[in-house]
């Protein structure tokens, strides 16, 4: 592993969490990112869009936040080792397979799993058991390094 870092990971774990839960105790709903984002598009109650936008925009400025604070020390080395077209594929493959496996790896690996979801066990054990393959078929077959 390059730059394991336990405190900040068990930090940041225990935040996901508490998220997570308060968001399954104030407004009944599962902190799935990809049923989150949908749900701005695809929006089942028309006033239903301002928790979302606080929550997506709350990713994105804890991360900012945590860079900026000093604490994502050697976090900004980090960069994509494929061209943009292959990031785009990524993502749309992503975002179909969260279509299929109704969630993505947040609404059933954190959200499912903790509420002892068959469904999510499933699926989360199909996405990780994919992820492993991936990596073994990039870094050892083909040999990319990154």
């Amino acid at each position: 592993m390059i730059n394991f870092t336990p405190l900040p990971a068990l930090a940041g774990g225990a935040l996901i969490g508490l998220a997570a839960a308060l968001l399954l105790l104030a407004k009944g709903r599962i902190a799935g990112i990809s049923g989150i984002a949908g749900g701005l598009f695809f929006a089942e109650q028309k006033h239903d869009w301002g928790w979302r936008v606080c929550f997506l925009v709350g990713l994105v400025l804890g991360g900012l936040v945590y860079q900026w604070s000093g604490l994502g020390v050697g976090v900004s080395h980090i960069s994509a080792v494929v061209d943009t077209p292959f990031l785009v594929a990524g993502g749309l493959l992503v975002g179909i397979g969260t279509q299929i496996g109704t969630g993505c790896t947040s609404g059933h690996g954190i959200c499912g799993l903790a509420r002892r979801s068959p469904r999510s066990l499933v699926a989360t054990l199909c996405f990780m058991g994919s992820a492993i393959v991936t990596v073994y078929i990039i870094r050892h077959l083909l040999e990319v390094s990154s």
